[in-house]
């Protein structure tokens, strides 16, 4: 049986949300999920253009309905992320490792999203040997995966 995790991307589309100009943006993950086929839209306030496609400054910007969002942003934004994600009607949300906030995490659950934290998702996207690969591995291991 899938875990939540493995679940979460059987999704068809996702926004992923970063900063560029604060702490990076989630491009292995970004890249990953588009090469298989997932409708992907990047949203980042600091650029233009991620990997070639366009950026979106907010949530709320993106031209259609999605179903998910992997949120990269400093754990200080974390909270506001979750709100517009919530706002967007998102109701599918990983916030990468070490970007959770008790609030953050508050905001989900009263919102009623299905909410993904601890992890990082690529490696649940990236195939071969890798660190990720020793992660997933590990995981799997000690029933985390």
């Amino acid at each position: 049986m899938a875990s939540a995790h493995e679940a979460f991307w059987t999704l068809s589309s996702f926004a992923f949300v970063g900063h560029s100009g604060k702490t990076g943006f989630p491009t292995i993950s970004y890249g990953a999920a588009k090469r298989r086929g997932k409708k992907v839209f990047a949203v980042d306030p600091s650029v233009d253009r991620i990997d070639g496609d366009k950026t979106y400054r907010e949530v709320r910007a993106i031209p259609e309905q999605v179903e998910a969002a992997v949120l990269e942003v400093p754990q200080e934004d974390t909270v506001d992320w979750v709100r517009q994600v919530a706002e967007a009607g998102i109701k599918n949300v990983w916030i990468h490792m070490n970007r959770d906030t008790p609030e953050a995490v508050a905001l989900a659950q009263e919102k009623g999203l299905c909410l993904l934290t601890g992890s990082c998702a690529v490696m649940y996207l990236v195939r071969g040997l890798s660190h990720h690969s020793i992660h997933r591995w590990v995981n799997k291991i000690v029933g985390k995966y």
